[in-house]
């Protein structure tokens, strides 16, 4: 998120408005979705760029740009989509998912994340095309349902408004979410954003079965207002974050993917896929990263 940018009140309501007006009511419009300029959103244009769809192992499949995941997991009784990046994020997922020869009217549940602009400004479009159930934690389900973060999410002075989704379902940490033979779980992993949502499932190669995990954001990162240290806002923030590091160290995770890519090599290791996107460690590595972060930020604040 840019820390340069903390739009005021007004700015963020008429921002919310226009982006609500522009949320597309069927495939036609899913084009017209906006697009945050340069100004409000420097890094959107990298995160948008187009990538080519791929099979990371199984029945699940990369769907995303090249710089926000979306992963589309697939069964004969329908699929299950998390993530849809950006508002105009939506038509590339779309048609990705097409040219992986699926329908996007087949995608029955999209599940999120976490509720910031960059992974859930595009679920409103893509449930608009395709009729598809919306779940998610309850912190995460009232922030898409406005388009707005809550005052306790640590960047609320820099996260973008979204177009809201009406019609979202909220799951309990450690529901199981089931469609057909899928069995997805969530865990709440907290910190990043209070709602934030870690997901996992099995996906098999004939004899061959995999645990993946698509976990969520782990960066201490906040608008200039917030400290992990000391605030009123989120006083639970670091031990979500603990919570959140202990269970990705033990969970069972052969391959990883997060929702910028980037934070977890993803390219790099997709080069040899899909061995060299298998690593038992994935998990464990990406927790000790975090609290290094985390670490170093703590060492930053004001005592």
């Amino acid at each position: 998120m840019p820390r340069s940018f903390l739009p005021s009140i007004g700015s963020l309501c008429t921002l919310v408005a226009a982006v609500a007006v522009a949320a597309p009511a069927n495939a036609q419009r899913s084009a017209l979705t906006p697009t945050y300029d340069s100004a409000a959103c420097p890094s959107c244009a990298e995160w948008n760029a187009p990538q080519a769809p791929m099979r990371l192992f199984g029945n699940t499949y990369y769907v995303g740009t090249r710089g926000l995941s979306a992963l589309l997991i697939t069964s004969d009784s329908g699929h299950i989509l998390i993530d849809a990046g950006l508002p105009n994020s939506a038509p590339q997922i779309l048609r990705n998912i097409s040219g992986l020869g699926f329908k996007p009217t087949d995608v029955r549940i999209i599940l999120n994340s976490h509720a910031h602009y960059d992974h859930s400004g595009g679920i409103a479009a893509v449930q608009d095309v395709t009729g598809a159930r919306v779940l998610a934690s309850a912190a995460s389900a009232e922030v898409m349902r406005r388009g707005l973060p809550d005052h306790d999410d640590p960047q609320h002075g820099l996260a973008l408004p979204m177009p809201p989704v009406p019609r979202v379902e909220t799951l309990a940490p450690g529901a199981v979410v089931r469609l057909g033979p899928l069995a997805l779980t969530l865990h709440a992993t907290g910190g990043h954003t209070p709602g934030g949502s870690t997901w996992s499932w099995r996906s098999c190669e004939a004899a061959r079965c995999l645990d993946i995990v698509f976990a969520d954001s782990q960066s201490p990162i906040s608008d200039d207002d917030f400290h992990f240290s000391k605030n009123s806002r989120y006083p639970g923030v670091l031990a979500d974050f603990e919570r959140g590091h202990a269970l990705l160290e033990r969970l069972a995770c052969d391959i990883l993917v997060t929702p910028h890519p980037g934070a977890s090599a993803l390219w790099d290791r997709a080069r040899t896929a899909p061995d060299g996107l298998i690593d038992p460690m994935a998990c464990k590595n990406y927790a000790a990263a975090s609290r290094r972060a985390l670490t170093a930020r703590l060492q930053r604040e004001p005592r």
